[in-house]
């Protein structure tokens, strides 16, 4: 019996080892394909043949993908640049570009497309650029089908009539107008195709899995696309713009749609059923926003007693204490805050203003509520000076959060501080990688008064200084045991290339 011809065949770069360097064996976390599957759920409820290879657990290399595809030969193979969180877009592109290049090599004639975020931000570099046929330049729902669907009727002719779709007419770039989002959720892309994918593959990341004695298997998914907020460092909303503009939203409005709870739950329940799955990761930008939507999805989690360790996003902000024990019931067990920094004037640049106080105020009714924290800083924003980058790393001692993350301010495509950089000249990575925060080439903003590589300087040292800190080891081995602070102890000891600071240094 012959198997039916895949029309669509979309490739998770992979890339680990570059982007993480010895992080990447042990600490960081392989993280399932959710743009990937959801494109894969669209796609084939509309009559195509999907498959999905993710190079990034497999840990393939270029040359390996670009063997696999010319042994499937697909009608079209997308590659996907999403990453696990909107930045992390931008920092798989050096795995795309090598893997299209590869297929291109091998197959000449094989038709490829690049999708994602960093696309959607720079989709006429991306078509000049990147070995590819076509770029979509949207979230790609909607446009990858129709795209599947004129290559499967045979019609290149109707390239025009693609939404949100850029390619080469004579040399010469075209693009058409983005695709409206997609809207109905629970109908038209309820969940990512968690068949294409061997779920056993996927990892915790370290800190997730504290106190626990696995890491694996675990999942991450969505429950909302999009957010309402503007950070001027973010760039999530960069995939939906087109589409927003099409159905008439405001430019300065962002979209935010919902997956329904028991959707959402019946997902779960059958990753614990099937698969025996504990560890999950909600990947909304901002999940703990709308209080219906969370206590209805944290109720049923409940209700079903599916025994999830969860961790999620919130903005310090949106948590409020009436929110929290229907978190904590429904499995949450850890939030994620982008606390970024402590000072006024620093955050106010970038379009957020917490108090410090608030901060520390909802830190504790979340602890209170038996939560754990992961406190998100950012090192480097434009007004940042010595003394505003220590008042960040003092209130970050001080709060002691169960998990800390010390970033450097990127300016990644797709953000408002990606067009201030471009316009007031300052310095941007010479490549992709350099946008990773933790590669060798890691390169972040400048600020008014302080260099990159002294920003960064301070990143690494102010790592160091949380995770060896006697409070923070001594609070961590009491509500995780002795174990977990040794893995601690352990994990400041990977060494990473920092070429920007010409010498090996000590944070993870």
């Amino acid at each position: 019996m012959t198997s039916k011809p895949i029309d669509l065949l979309l490739i998770q770069p992979g890339g680990r080892t570059t982007i993480y360097q010895a992080l990447a064996s042990t600490l960081t976390a392989v993280e399932p394909p959710v743009w990937a599957g959801l494109m894969a759920t669209y796609v084939r409820r509309r009559g195509h043949a999907v498959s999905l290879l993710d190079a990034n657990a497999e840990d393939l290399a270029p040359e390996e993908v670009a063997l696999r595809v010319e042994d499937i030969k697909p009608r079209l193979v997308a590659v996907v640049s999403y990453g696990h969180q909107p930045s992390a877009s931008t920092q798989t592109m050096p795995a795309a570009s090598a893997i299209c290049r590869a297929i291109k090599e091998r197959t000449p004639n094989q038709y490829v497309a690049l999708v994602g975020g960093h696309v959607a931000a720079l989709p006429e570099r991306s078509l000049n650029e990147e070995a590819v046929d076509f770029i979509l330049h949207d979230e790609g729902l909607v446009s990858l089908e129709s795209l599947v669907s004129a290559l499967a009727a045979g019609d290149t002719g109707a390239l025009s009539r693609v939404p949100g779709l850029g390619w080469r007419e004579h040399l010469m770039p075209r693009m058409t107008t983005a695709a409206p989002l997609v809207t109905n959720l629970d109908e038209e892309v309820p969940g990512m195709a968690w068949d294409l994918i061997d779920v056993a593959k996927y990892r915790a990341h370290n800190w997730h899995a504290f106190g626990h004695p696995s890491r694996q298997p675990y999942v991450s998914l969505y429950t909302t696309l999009g957010c309402p907020y503007k950070c001027s460092f973010c760039c999530i909303q960069a995939p939906f713009k087109g589409g927003e503009a099409v159905a008439g939203m405001k430019e300065t409005t962002n979209s935010y749609r919902f997956w329904s709870p028991t959707r959402i739950v019946d997902d779960l329940t059958m990753l614990v059923e099937k698969h025996g799955v504990t560890h999950v990761k909600i990947a909304d930008e901002m999940f703990v926003l709308n209080k219906r939507h969370v206590v209805g999805i944290c109720d049923v989690i409940a209700e079903r007693q599916l025994g999830l360790n969860i961790w999620a996003y919130a903005r310090v902000d949106t948590v409020k204490p009436d929110m929290l024990e229907a978190l904590k019931r429904g499995g949450v067990n850890w939030l994620a805050l982008g606390i970024e920094a402590a000072d006024e004037r620093v955050q106010t640049d970038v379009g957020k203003r917490l108090a410090a106080n608030s901060i520390r105020t909802i830190v504790q009714q979340i602890r209170d509520a038996g939560i754990n924290v992961i406190g998100n800083y950012i090192f480097g924003l434009p007004e940042d000076d010595r003394s505003t980058m220590q008042a960040t790393l003092d209130l970050a001692m001080e709060l002691n959060c169960e998990f800390a993350n010390f970033y450097t301010a990127m300016a990644y495509p797709g953000s408002a501080l990606y067009r201030q950089a471009l316009a007031n000249g300052w310095e941007l990575p010479a490549s992709w990688t350099g946008y990773s925060q933790h590669a060798p080439e890691t390169q972040p903003l400048p600020t008014k008064y302080l260099s990159a590589a002294e920003v960064l300087t301070f990143r690494d040292d102010a790592f160091i200084q949380y995770y060896r800190n006697a409070a923070y080891l001594s609070m961590v081995e009491r509500k995780f045991g002795v174990e977990t602070r040794n893995e601690v102890q352990a994990m400041t000891g990977h060494r990473l290339e920092r070429r920007l600071l010409g010498s090996m240094r000590v944070p993870a």
